[in-house]
């Protein structure tokens, strides 16, 4: 399936909107993730932790949409967003949507 930030699919005219698809990831971080992130926050540098935790709800919600979307008859995705907000003080919500698209 075909999935995209942009409008359209180069080449490729859109021939019907099916509708749009969404989907939402909440993670919660454990202390030690908590304890690593704080260090670095002290001394500088990247928190690989949080960012293969941020990788991975990324790809689950994705996967989700492509899932919603085939279900739907779609062959493509368009206009994909992703948002990241945090929920409580210690957990953070990716959620995504974008529009299902039957291509010509």
């Amino acid at each position: 399936m075909i999935v995209t930030t942009g409008p359209s699919v180069e080449g490729r005219p859109i021939e019907r909107y099916l509708g749009v698809v969404s989907s939402q990831a909440i993670m919660g971080t454990h202390l030690g993730k908590d304890i690593t992130a704080g260090f670095r926050s002290i001394v500088g540098g990247r928190s690989k932790s949080y960012e293969g935790e941020i990788a991975k709800a990324v790809g689950d919600v994705v996967d989700e949409l492509q899932e919603r979307a085939q279900g739907l008859g779609a062959d493509a995705i368009v206009s994909i967003d992703i948002d990241y907000e945090s929920v409580g003080s210690s957990m953070l919500m990716v959620a995504a949507s974008g529009t299902a698209v039957k291509l010509g």
